[in-house]
């Protein structure tokens, strides 16, 4: 098993503990490779959910040039409600988990189609 696939299971088993989903693998695989080298980084794979430039950049280059949504207050309510689901005392947010939950609640799961 790879470091990659070591990775997936350990996003799919937070998801299935901390946040009470299973995980579709195809979908969180597809979002996990999307995130690209940044999963290996040990501060660019979690999401600093304390510090607001740090959602404003998962709402600009995930929710709005990625997912392809447009501007408007439901983006913002949708990372904050990613980040209650995962859990405000949890320290570790993966961003393959938060945008695995991002790209759920918006249903924009044909862009990884």
């Amino acid at each position: 098993m790879g470091k990659r696939d070591e990775l997936i299971a350990k996003y799919a088993e937070d998801l299935k503990s901390k946040c009470g989903m299973d995980a579709d693998m195809d979908l969180l695989t597809k979002v996990t490779i999307g995130c690209g080298p940044a999963i290996y980084d040990a501060d660019a794979s979690t999401v600093a959910a304390t510090q607001e430039g740090e959602l404003e950049t998962v709402k600009n280059n995930f929710l709005i040039k990625k997912l392809g949504l447009s501007d408007g207050p439901e983006l913002m309510e949708g990372i904050k409600k990613a980040l209650d689901t995962y859990g405000q005392s949890e320290r570790n947010k993966y961003r393959a988990v938060v945008y695995y939950m991002l790209t759920k609640h918006f249903g924009k799961e044909s862009v990884y189609g």
